[in-house]
């Protein structure tokens, strides 16, 4: 998924070396995010980002690591509002917008990778708005709108890596993405993505 400026979880070594780490969350307040920029003649690049969020964790390993993840948020509100004019711009522009309730990232690169991660979501309405009217752009245009109950992410070459990851969304999910663009030289991309719980584990090797 998108990035987040994450909180990071503190981690401590056991006696063989590894790593125990505890994280547990919970919000129950408000999250929100509002951003409206004017933007004109750039000779360069050009990035925008709006982010809310209730709880969010990003864990990266080296070694041996047991997880344990607890993510609750309950509040009225957590959206995110961008607004941004860009024009005139000679390179590229990457715009960005984002609101969740839970975040979770595991990334290790040991022999035991174990994770046990609960994220529930009861907020009422997880929002992202984006509203961006952009021309005349000499490289590529995005933009990127996501809304999200719960999401999680692990990646590992650990030759033993069990994941056990229970997600549960009791909220609304909207993400409202509005575009004008012209007048862009390369490419051009508008997403917008709803999305109650999302995971993705990957399990590779390196032989």
């Amino acid at each position: 998924m998108l990035p987040l400026t994450m909180a990071f979880a503190g981690s401590s070594s056991d006696a063989s070396g590894g790593s125990q780490i505890l994280n547990g969350q919970i919000a129950l307040h408000t999250s929100i995010s509002s951003l409206h920029t004017t933007i004109d003649n750039v000779g360069s690049d050009v990035g925008v980002q709006s982010v809310a969020g209730g709880n969010a964790v990003d864990i990266t390993t080296m070694n041996d690591t047991h997880v344990t993840n607890n993510q609750y948020t309950s509040t009225v509100d957590i959206s995110s509002d961008l607004g941004a004019q860009v024009t005139n711009v000679a390179g590229n522009v990457g715009i960005q917008g984002q609101a969740s309730c839970n975040s979770a990232s595991v990334s290790t690169d040991p022999q035991i990778t174990a994770v046990n991660s609960k994220q529930q979501c009861d907020a009422v309405d997880p929002t992202s708005m984006a509203y961006v009217n952009s021309a005349n752009v000499g490289g590529s245009f995005s933009l990127a709108n996501s809304a999200v109950g719960n999401t999680f992410e692990a990646d590992s070459n650990a030759s033993n890596m069990p994941v056990n990851t229970l997600q549960i969304n009791h909220s609304n999910v909207n993400a409202l993405t509005t575009a004008n663009v012209y007048n862009v030289a390369g490419t051009v991309s508008v997403t917008g993505a709803a999305i109650g719980n999302n995971a993705q584990i990957l399990h590779y090797t390196t032989n």
